[in-house]
């Protein structure tokens, strides 16, 4: 049971980013003379068309050898010495981060690295999925250094939990079970 405690307790927290990366924009609103406008945030790059898993995979993969070919040399370097932008992964090695970005994050949500990045402009902000990502980074960190080592009897003695956890290779995380199948009668 547990579990189970955990899993609500993540999905709210999950449930709250969400609202907060949909939180809609605001038109300009006028001002008297002398005073700087107040003018909505900017508009928000959509995100990547839905691609099918293989077309996913092929997509990362793709991406992921363009990228390793410009960082030749450069692998086990501290991903922050070889990339702009890397708040969230720190001191991992460069060659690493890629891996974990294609199998961590784009495996995990079904995902070509198009979903939270602008291809060929890595370091570039402009999809609110990239900052979801990291928002969701911490999350996993918290519920996995501070919040399940205090749950006692757990069956594994180092339990986890990734992207995969709640994702299962969708974007939207599984927030409901399948409908059950009905009852087999006893006249078989």
């Amino acid at each position: 049971m547990p579990r189970l405690h955990l899993t609500l307790a993540a999905l709210s927290v999950t449930a709250r980013f969400a609202l907060v990366a949909v939180a809609q924009t605001t038109p300009a609103v006028p001002t008297p003379a002398g005073v700087a406008p107040i003018t909505a945030p900017p508009a928000v790059t959509a995100p990547a068309p839905k691609l099918t898993t293989e077309e996913a995979a092929a997509e990362r993969e793709k991406y992921v050898k363009e990228v390793r070919a410009l960082i030749v040399g450069h692998e086990k370097e501290p991903a922050e010495k070889v990339f702009k932008d890397i708040k969230i992964l720190k001191g991992v090695p460069a060659g690493r981060l890629l891996a974990i970005m294609n199998f961590g994050y784009g495996r995990s949500l079904g995902v070509s690295c198009t979903h939270c990045h602008t291809a060929g402009e890595w370091d570039k902000s402009d999809k609110p999925q990239k900052e979801i990502a990291r928002e969701m980074s911490r999350l996993s960190k918290a519920i996995n250094t501070d919040l399940l080592p205090k749950i006692a009897n757990l069956d594994s003695k180092k339990p986890v939990v990734n992207c995969t956890t709640c994702h299962r290779g969708e974007v939207k995380p599984a927030l409901d079970l399948p409908e059950a199948p009905p009852p087999r009668s006893a006249a078989h």
